[in-house]
This record gives structure tokens, C-alpha cells and sequence, in this order.
């Protein structure tokens, strides 16, 4: 019903904080801080794009209205525990499991960067 809003609350406080962050910093003229600011504008458009992809399933479903209230859950107080719930649960959820998919990723590509090039086997020629 509202599981898109959890993710799409993290995206905000993202990109306020990488706002903040960088113009304290001198608005990303340093490689760190500008390495700094592409990590974090991954996570953002990550948290962006999964927030707009379930706020568009869930207007295909119904759940979800383009006319105040714009839940279909909030129609109905008796609805509206259920509806917390899930964005408690669910939507939490999939906000956290996203932030721990960048995480991973970025992790990952450090790794990779900092690896040294290996020296490739050497081919005999014809041999195959």
C-alpha cells in the first residue's frame, strides 16, 4: 500500500545530506569529496528509481490514487494500521536492503580498484 515511501524518505534525507556534505566541502572541486558525491548520487538514483517503480505498480494495482487521499488505504481508518504496518515492514525492508546492495557494490568496485593488475598468462602462439 505505502512500501514506496520508506525508500523514497531515505532517497530525501540522501540527497540533503549530499547536498549538505558537499557544499560544506567546497561543492566537490577535490577528488575525494567528488568520488564521495558520485557514491552517494548512486544511491540516490537507486532509491529514486525503486521509489517511482513501486509508486507505478502500485497505481497499476489501485492501491495508490492520482486524487487526495492519494493512499486508497487512507479512505478507510480501519485500513490504516495495516498500512503503517506494511510500510514498517516491508517498506523498511526493501529501503534498508537496497542501502546494503550499494554498500556491497561500492565495497566491491574499492576492492577492485585497489587490486593490483595481474600480468596475464603468457599464449604460445597456434596453441589453443
Amino acid at each position: 500500500m505505502a512500501c514506496f515511501l520508506a525508500p523514497l524518505a531515505e532517497a530525501v534525507v540522501v540527497s540533503a545530506v549530499k547536498k549538505t556534505v558537499c557544499k560544506a566541502a567546497g561543492d566537490g572541486k577535490d577528488g575525494k569529496i567528488a568520488a564521495v558525491r558520485e557514491k552517494i548520487s548512486r544511491l540516490e538514483k537507486m532509491l529514486y528509481g525503486g521509489s517511482f517503480l513501486l509508486a507505478v505498480e502500485h497505481l497499476y494495482h489501485g492501491e495508490f490514487s492520482l486524487l487526495p487521499p492519494f493512499l486508497t488505504a487512507m479512505r478507510n481508518p480501519a485500513e490504516i494500521p495495516a498500512m503503517l504496518g506494511e510500510l514498517a515492514t516491508v517498506g523498511v525492508g526493501m529501503a534498508v536492503l537496497v542501502t546494503a546492495v550499494w554498500a556491497a557494490g561500492e565495497y566491491t568496485a574499492s576492492r577492485l580498484k585497489k587490486r593490483p593488475a595481474q600480468k596475464r598468462p603468457a599464449v604460445a602462439r597456434g596453441a589453443r
